[in-house]
């Protein structure tokens, strides 16, 4: 072929000049990811030669910067625009161009089974388009089926038209860009049947965190447009890099189903959008085998372009084949300074307005200002927060200039989200009902700093913002680990230092994701009728319901242990107090009224009952989910409150009746010494369990006959009394003796650097803290090694 059109089988990255960066990346698949296994449509791109042949042939480069000088001079953006646009739909594609462009479809229809007109999709791609520095992706536009020649040529001229859209025109004048220097590649290629499948968006790194080793994948029935556009909250499947290389895991550490309440599919020419049914809805677009194979194509593309990847992907309906259909570099967590750390923190509490999908970790206030369409866009105040039920390019001007954007609809990989990243703009996206709730100028604080999960507060919130130089902290001998409950918060501190999970409290997966008590999805005969109604919305798509509880809490254990990797994750088994278990859905007909619920049927003693052994079953069979199928084998199981030898000995039995035996496959075992038998009985306790925990809030108030949440009693509340010191030093050594490590988690440390000391002179082998006090107790226990350390 001639310079105009390329097959591109041809290209490789070094031809970005030529062709765009889409268009570029396409071919550099093609050419060295297919041994691979990994597929690319086939296609062919005009290049920029012809693109500036056509600008010449209609001698549209003066005109072009006639009527970009008057936007300089302060004519309106979208007349400009649309004069500039009108230019290039009038133009006549030169003879030779249209010629070729049609001999080469003619090419693709011999290799599509006989088919005069195959059905193509027709991308843009700008030649400035994709770069590390700069992120034209979106904006200028996509043809999907495509069909003829006429309609290609069409398709192409559409194309070339929309080099200045409003919004490419906007953001190469903001970004410097010259107008002149930038050409347009038209990208043909295949259509992938989607339409009779799904398609989606993925990234080869966590787009909120910046986490490197997990790949986000999000699917939707129908074409990819729906997910990109943000018209619909897809499904979200995690998944943990490091362990791909093993087949026989599976380690999808996070899965969520969209509501997916609509797909693009095929229309006369085009595309058109149609309602999902109720077994879309439900259903998930990825089986286990297609998620995982995905997966590996993006690890396999990040480590061929050097970088973390955003990719595009779509599964043909007819051959069940899978494609990727784009690939760029990530633009985003890659200018990110990897050695810093900003922490945003609420620092009062609100009224919760809505929720939705937390975009980038920043909190932001302001007045509302609610745009139905992007038609309004003159009633937007610079420093509003932008509520509206979706964003496509054309909102984009008016983005930059938001305090904080919120959406009814979409997920992580919606446009939304995409330039809510690349501006650094805090968004919650996905909320349902944000567009009816939020009122213009009510004043509200949009939060995306509490993990996965974005809110919508009332009223303008105070917030305190820092930045930490990770470089700057010191390095120790006792080992400084978190604390941790909230899986969707777990990705958001892995630059911290620490040296694993020294505390991950599952409470918080059973309250906040499953929300059912285990035994309710056990022995539903024993609930009414409005409870298993609540259930069973709870856990639609799952015929078995017990598996819902294990899924969930697998999934929440392991992203916290992902996080981590390979460093040690300790997972306390469930600690609920009967009344706390009792506040869960269907609880209260499984748990007693108990006078102190504190002392009561807890921890390890519901573990070995006919009222809970169950249960912990299926605790025992998301642990084992974890740990066998994903393969997250830093999981250490803890068990909470074990009052006699007798009890340690009935739970081990019991784990090992459910396939988690002590020692086998490596599997560790420790326990919280939170009881004063703990510490008397220490030896015993050595030989049963591989480590302690110790629990100073329990031991404290146990050890002194003292209520820790009594007001009257608070002034003897005190963890460094010597009782409780000695009773630490005492269990210390007597662990160590016997092999044991010994941890303690708990806030003291971060609060009183005596205390830190102390536990340093006494031989702890780690302190476990939240981390916001992480920075804190790190520097405590630097100076106390160096120092000495000394009892309080």
């Amino acid at each position: 072929m001639t310079s105009r059109v390329v097959w591109l089988s041809r290209l490789s990255r070094s031809d970005v000049g030529l062709v765009g960066g889409k268009n570029a990346s396409l071919g550099e698949m093609i050419q060295n990811l297919a041994e691979s296994g990994i597929r690319v449509p086939e296609g062919f791109a005009t290049t920029a030669d012809a693109y500036w042949e056509l600008v010449t042939a209609n001698g549209l480069r003066e005109k072009v910067t006639r009527h970009i000088a008057r936007l300089h001079a302060g004519a309106e953006l979208g007349e400009v625009g649309r004069a500039i646009r009108g230019l290039f739909l009038d133009a006549e594609l030169p003879t030779a161009l249209a010629r070729e462009i049609l001999d080469a479809y003619g090419e693709l229809a011999s290799s599509s089974a006989g088919r005069d007109n195959p059905e193509v999709a027709v991308r843009s791609s700008a030649t400035a388009e994709d770069l590390p520095e700069a992120s034209f992706a979106g904006q200028q536009e996509t043809f999907l089926n495509v069909v003829g020649g006429e309609a290609l040529l069409d398709a192409c001229r559409r194309c070339y038209a929309s080099l200045f859209t409003d919004r490419a025109i906007s953001y190469r004048e903001h970004h410097g860009f010259d107008h002149s220097a930038v050409a347009l590649s038209v990208g043909v290629q295949r259509m992938v049947r989607a339409d009779r499948a799904g398609a989606g968006v993925m990234f080869s790194i966590d787009t909120e965190s910046g986490f490197p080793r997990s790949v986000l994948i999000n699917a939707s029935w129908g074409l990819g447009e729906t997910v990109v556009s943000g018209q619909v909250d897809p499904d979200e499947y995690v998944v943990f890099k490091p362990l791909l290389g093993r087949t026989e895991l599976r380690p999808i550490i996070s899965r969520k189903t969209g509501g997916k309440e609509c797909k693009a599919v095929y229309a006369a020419t085009g595309t058109r959008t149609v309602d999902t049914s109720a077994t879309e809805r439900l259903g998930q677009v990825l089986d286990d085998g297609e998620i995982l194979t995905l997966a590996r194509w993006a690890v396999r593309v990040e480590e061929h372009y050097g970088t973390a990847m955003d990719m595009e992907w779509a599964k043909d309906g007819y051959t069940g084949e899978l494609f990727l259909v784009q690939a760029r570099p990530e633009t985003v967590q890659a200018r990110r300074e990897a050695a810093t750390l900003r922490e945003y923190r609420l620092a009062e509490a609100g009224a919760r307005l809505v929720r939705g999908l937390a975009i980038g970790d920043a909190i932001a206030a302001g007045a509302v200002c609610n745009l139905h369409d992007s038609g309004e866009m003159d009633r937007f105040v610079a420093g509003a927060v932008l509520v509206t039920a979706i964003t496509d390019p054309d909102w984009e001007p008016i983005m930059k200039r938001a305090a904080a954007i919120v959406t009814d609809h979409g997920g992580r990989t919606s446009h939304a989200a995409i330039v809510s990243r690349e501006l650094g703009v805090p968004a919650v996206v996905g909320c349902g009902e944000a567009t009816r709730v939020l009122a213009d100028g009510l004043q509200v604080t949009v939060s995306c700093a509490e993990g996965d999960e974005g809110v919508v507060y009332e009223g303008s919130l105070a917030f305190e913002e820092r930045d930490v130089d990770l470089g700057e902290l010191p390095v120790t001998r006792t080992k400084v680990m978190l604390n941790l409950a909230n899986p969707a918060a777990a990705l958001r501190w892995w630059r911290l230092p620490a040296d694993g999970v020294g505390l991950a409290r599952i409470e918080f997966v059973v309250n906040n994701h499953v929300k059912i008590h285990p035994m309710a999805l056990l022995h539903p005969d024993r609930l009414d009728v409005f409870t298993r109604r609540k259930i069973d919305e709870l856990t639609r798509g799952y015929d078995d319901k017990p598996r819902y509880f294990v899924d969930t809490l697998a999934h929440g254990v392991a992203r916290i242990a992902a996080s981590r990797w390979p460093d040690p994750v300790v997972v306390r088994m469930s600690d609920f107090k009967t009344n706390e278990y009792a506040r869960l859905i269907g609880g209260e007909p499984f748990e007693p009224t108990e006078e102190n619920p504190m002392i009561g049927w807890r921890g390890a003693s519901r573990y070995y009952s006919p009222g809970y052994r169950e249960g912990f079953a299926l605790e025992c069979r998301a642990i084992r989910k974890v740990r066998n199928e994903m393969g997250l084998t830093n999981v250490i199981v803890m068990i909470p409150f074990c009052r006699t030898l007798e009890e340690a000995d009935h739970v081990l039995k019991v784990m090992a009746e459910e396939h988690l035996m002590r020692g086998h496959d490596g599997l560790e075992v420790y326990v919280m010494a939170e009881i004063p038998a703990n510490i008397v009985l220490a030896d015993e306790f050595s030989a049963r369990f591989d480590g302690f925990s110790i629990g100073s809030n329990d031991l404290t108030q146990l050890t002194l006959g003292v209520d820790r949440d009594a007001e009257s009693l608070a002034h003897l509340f005190n963890e460094t009394n010597p009782a409780v010191t000695r009773s630490i030093r005492h269990l210390i050594s007597t662990a160590h003796a016997h092999g044991c490590k010994v941890g303690l988690c708990g806030q003291r440390p971060s609060d009183d650097p005596n205390f830190a000391r102390f536990l340093v002179d006494a031989g702890i082998d780690s302190i476990s803290v939240t981390p916001d006090s992480f920075f804190a107790v790190k520097a405590h226990v630097a100076a106390a090694e160096r120092e000495g350390a000394v009892p309080p």
